[in-house]
């Protein structure tokens, strides 16, 4: 049964397009909703501590970190028991050479209360972070403080943000793997619009995610209001900062890349085409064979050298504003992941352009696929040795693999590279028996068998009537071959008739020479697609790209993950446990039951507050003149949504009038804990108040 490439088009199609839904589906999952972008500079200590009850007011409030950040003047807010801002606006920049401190001033004559510390940063390598707490001057008080629910780069602001990186990386992997693979691997494809479409759709979606990310960067980094995208006065501030900088800097390597693009697409395509249509004996025109081979190869080598620079200069924009750009050996680290950067996008989108040739360009020529097979063995290589220096700097241990969610990416996304390699390995044993099985028919005649554009829809739709009756005829024939002849001389003979007419009908000869290109066409395609090992090595080459899409999505979230290297740093120099944990945690828990002597407020301490070790529990009950009160019963349980722990039931013990405690509380593992508090004053009158905590 013969194909007409219509069939395996559609399937391509719905195969990209299903993986790519899923992709976003991926993607929305991880960076979507109230889940903000993983923290990548980390809070070590704070004076006054989290929770601590200090006698006076302090001077200011100071923030120590795990590495540098940028703050502004509005960054540290501080906030008194009824929500008014008491600091003075005006950020101190304490850092030394190792330690990275900020501190807030405080006026004197603070009066006694709880006050709360919200603060707001953007870490070295471009994402926000964010937290708040409290600390009491005398003694605890209720707070009416606003603190925000949302952690900065979260919401639907980071959603947008997170889509726009991955569509960024889609589009350079694109861009520059696609070009790579025309210059370097098969000169013709300049000439295929798919390849075309491919490469300056790559340029269009890297460019405006680029334009996006510009403006999302207010929102993202601050209110996350979707609306503060068009501020003009932050769109200045965010010009100012490294990200900011890098964004306009690829921008502006985006307006080289359009002149490389059309270069590559308009003269060098038009060098491609085939050399008997430029030596024409009658041209008046016609140039010397050398001279016209030394152009193409000038033209061949400017566009490589000037490729190569943009396509660095792009990747560079990622190095010098996320991981690379901090942490252990910067200096080694940048030019590596540019180099990693470069491998992956020579890859996969070569891997991109060879997929749009396969399905719907004329058939690629064996010598083109062996030459991607070599670049994409080397481009692995270069991926292999890159990754391995990456992971030893960004994680540091064997254990950090599991214990931290970045090491627990970068194995999802190793397993994803080991079953890319596999499936790439099978596309080399296809390209190997393609060299063996197709070696004659790469040996038919242009003037047989045209390498024209199947993307062409005209010529199939002419192409499809005329091949009924010999389609017919095939089904017949007792060989497959006999029909092919005559499908290609018929319509040569009525060409010739007409041309040696005495008055010929010039729509009529203008007709057959549509019918005869038409026809060549649809035989060019017959003959890819009958071909097994052609099927063998589309299907193989599909699955690669498929894989590639997912890969592509794991190593999105995986570069706005903390790094598991910082992650074991700020535990070991918290002991361990969490920086905000240094202190027992304090918490005051307002509760009406609505029954009689029903009002009050519940002060829970749980010290030491962290992970891992037993902590104890003690509890005062106070009504609203701040007496201890008692009440029949309380309960208090522990829960951690995001690992779906809990509720961890504690029965505490009454000690005395308005005093409950319970020893060997155990929380399994840190996180933000929910502590829920049952509260029964009568028989039918009780209430359940919960709280956030954050358990190191």
């Amino acid at each position: 049964m013969v194909t007409t490439g219509l069939r395996p088009r559609r399937s391509a199609l719905r195969l990209l397009i299903v993986v790519a839904a899923l992709a976003a589906t991926l993607l929305g999952g991880l960076v979507g909703g109230a889940v903000p972008a993983s923290a990548h500079a980390a809070l070590t200590g704070s004076t006054p501590a989290q929770g601590s009850v200090v006698d006076q007011a302090p001077e200011q409030v100071t923030l120590t970190f795990s590495e540098g950040v940028a703050m502004g003047d509005d960054s540290i807010r501080v906030l008194d028991p009824q929500g008014k801002r008491v600091d003075r606006g005006k950020l101190r920049n304490l850092c030394s050479d190792s330690i990275v401190k900020y501190g807030a001033g405080l006026p004197s004559g603070l009066r006694d209360g709880t006050y709360t510390v919200a603060w707001q940063a953007v870490s070295a390598d471009s994402h926000p972070v964010s937290g708040a707490f409290t600390f009491s001057v005398g003694a605890p008080s209720k707070t009416t403080a606003p603190v925000p629910q949302q952690e900065a780069g979260g919401g639907l602001v980071g959603a947008l943000y997170g889509i726009a990186r991955y569509l960024a990386y889609a589009g350079f992997v694109l861009l520059a793997g696609g070009a790579t693979f025309v210059v370097a691997c098969r000169p013709a494809a300049a000439l295929v619009r798919s390849v075309q479409r491919l490469v300056v759709q790559g340029w269009a979606a890297l460019t405006a995610t680029t334009l996006a990310m510009l403006l999302l960067r207010t929102p993202y980094t601050g209110s996350g209001d979707l609306a503060d995208a068009f501020d003009l006065g932050g769109l200045q501030q965010v010009l100012i900062t490294k990200p900011g900088a890098a964004l306009v800097s690829r921008l502006l390597l985006l307006a080289a890349a359009a002149l490389f693009v059309a270069v590559l697409f308009g003269a060098y395509a038009r060098a491609q085409e085939p050399a008997e249509a430029e030596a024409d004996e009658d041209a008046a025109d016609a140039r010397d064979a050398a001279e016209e081979a030394k152009r193409r190869k000038d033209l061949t080598l400017g566009l490589a050298i000037g490729g190569v620079i943009v396509a660095a200069g792009l990747a560079a924009t990622w190095a010098m504003a996320e991981h690379a750009s901090t942490g252990l050996q910067t200096a080694v680290a940048m030019p590596v992941d540019v180099l990693h950067l470069l491998a992956v996008a020579t890859w996969l989108g070569g891997l991109a352009a060879l997929v749009a040739s396969l399905y719907w360009g004329p058939p690629v020529e064996r010598a083109a696929v062996r030459r991607f097979s070599r670049i994409a063995f080397g481009s692995v290589v270069v991926l292999v040795a890159t990754g391995s220096y990456q992971s030893w700097r960004q994680v540091g241990s064997w254990r950090a693999l599991t214990d931290t969610a970045y090491g627990r990416l970068l194995l999802i996304k190793v397993g994803l590279v080991v079953v890319l390699v596999g499936i790439a390995w099978v596309s080399r044993r296809w390209t190997g028996r393609l060299a063996e099985v197709t070696a004659p028919e790469d040996r038919v005649p242009e003037d047989r068998v045209p390498e024209a554009d199947a993307g062409d829809k005209g010529a199939e739709a002419e192409a499809e009537p005329a091949e009924a009756a010999p389609e017919a005829e095939k089904d017949t024939a007792p060989e497959d071959t006999a029909p092919e002849k005559e499908l290609v001389s018929v319509p040569a003979a009525s060409t010739a008739s007409t041309a040696s007419a005495a008055t010929p009908d010039p729509a009529r000869a203008a007709q057959l020479a549509r019918q005869q290109a038409a026809l060549r066409t649809a035989r060019t395609k017959r003959l890819r697609d009958a071909d097994p090992v052609r099927l063998g090595l589309r299907r193989s080459v599909l699955a690669e790209a498929a894989v590639a899409v997912v890969l592509l999505v794991v190593t999105t979230v995986l570069t706005a993950t903390e790094p598991a290297r910082t992650e074991e740093a700020v535990k070991a120099a918290s002991g361990g446990r969490s920086a905000a944990a240094n202190q027992p945690q304090v918490l005051t828990i307002p509760f009406d039951t609505g029954g009689p002597r029903g009002k009050g407020t519940a002060r829970l301490d749980l010290d030491p507050g962290r992970s891992g070790s037993a902590n104890e529990l003690r509890l005062r009950l106070s009504d609203p003149s701040g007496r201890t009160m008692d009440v029949p019963e309380v309960k208090v349980s522990f829960t951690l949504k995001a690992k779906k722990l809990g509720p961890l039931p504690v029965v505490p013990g009454h000690l005395s009038k308005g005093h409950w405690r319970a020893s060997g509380v155990q929380l399994p593992v840190p996180g933000q804990w929910q502590i829920s508090l049952l509260v029964r004053t009568s028989d039918i009158d009780q209430v359940t108040e919960t709280k956030n905590v954050k358990i190191g």
